[in-house]
């Protein structure tokens, strides 16, 4: 979701450069000020999260970049990128986390309590 301010800028000055698996789309100006580089910013689909924004996309948005990376330029062994889970049914929680019971294995042999 967008504000009133973000879609009117949008489709008055943006120029749509592409979108990513999550159907976020990137915008850049369609021309820059003289003095200062081109703004880029993202339309988000659903919820405003920037945790959403993948790195390909994260290093174009932070001018890391000139042209947005696609996903063929990934070493084989990278991970596909996945949104920050906390606080969502999804999130990690370690064993002993009060939300899984609360009860972990005992500390192995390698292990002594200290004794002041």
């Amino acid at each position: 979701m967008t504000t009133l301010g973000t879609t009117i800028y949008t489709w008055a000055k943006g120029r749509q450069v592409g979108t990513d698996p999550g159907g976020n789309r990137y915008f850049t100006e369609r021309s820059a000020p003289k003095g200062r580089r081109a703004k880029r910013w993202v339309v988000y689909k659903g919820a405003a999260e920037a945790s959403r924004v993948p790195p390909e996309w994260h290093a174009w948005l932070h001018y890391t970049s000139d042209q947005p990376l696609t996903g063929t330029d990934r070493a084989a062994w990278v991970k596909p990128h996945q949104p920050n889970l906390t606080g969502t049914a999804q999130a990690y929680l370690p064993p002993g986390h009060d939300l899984r019971g609360g009860k972990r294995e005992r500390a192995t042999g390698d292990y002594e309590a200290w004794q002041p």
